[in-house]
């Protein structure tokens, strides 16, 4: 039996997302060492997790929001799981990687991010401002940020 490379693929994302996708707003003692990062991360969050996935092996990786928090800043502003992150701050996140986007992303509480975001209406400029992690309710939520039934 052949083995589509479609499902090549998706193996290999889900092994992406089991091994190294993280909540880009983990607390600074789950943060993730030895990647060539600054482990001390900023307090400022905005309430999303980041997965990476790609058309076809071999194709660059994207940097997508796979939950957004429904408290949070960035719901607040409109970005929705499935967003495709192209910048932040003004820099191209291609070639990037994901510790480098996450540590992007992070900064003082207060301050604001401006992510540049590809989704269903198109291609368009948010501005994000950080909370401290303590902000956000810790209750269960579901796979897309709905609460969990």
């Amino acid at each position: 039996m052949r083995i589509r490379s479609f499902r090549i693929a998706a193996g290999l994302l889900m092994s992406l997302f089991l091994t190294g996708s993280a909540l880009a707003d983990q607390s600074t003692s789950q943060a993730p060492s030895g990647h060539g990062i600054d482990t001390n991360l900023h307090q400022g969050m905005i309430g999303v997790v980041l997965q990476i996935g790609a058309e076809r092996i071999g194709d660059p990786a994207i940097l997508y929001v796979g939950m957004v928090h429904p408290e949070s800043p960035a719901h607040q502003v409109g970005l929705h799981h499935g967003d495709e992150i192209v910048s932040v701050d003004g820099s191209a996140v291609t070639g990037k990687s994901y510790e480098q986007v996450v540590y992007m992303i992070r900064g003082d509480v207060g301050t604001v991010v401006k992510l540049g975001v590809r989704g269903e209406s198109g291609l368009r400029e948010l501005s994000v401002t950080r909370v401290a992690g303590d902000k956000l309710p810790k209750g269960p939520v579901g796979s897309h940020g709905n609460p969990a039934r």
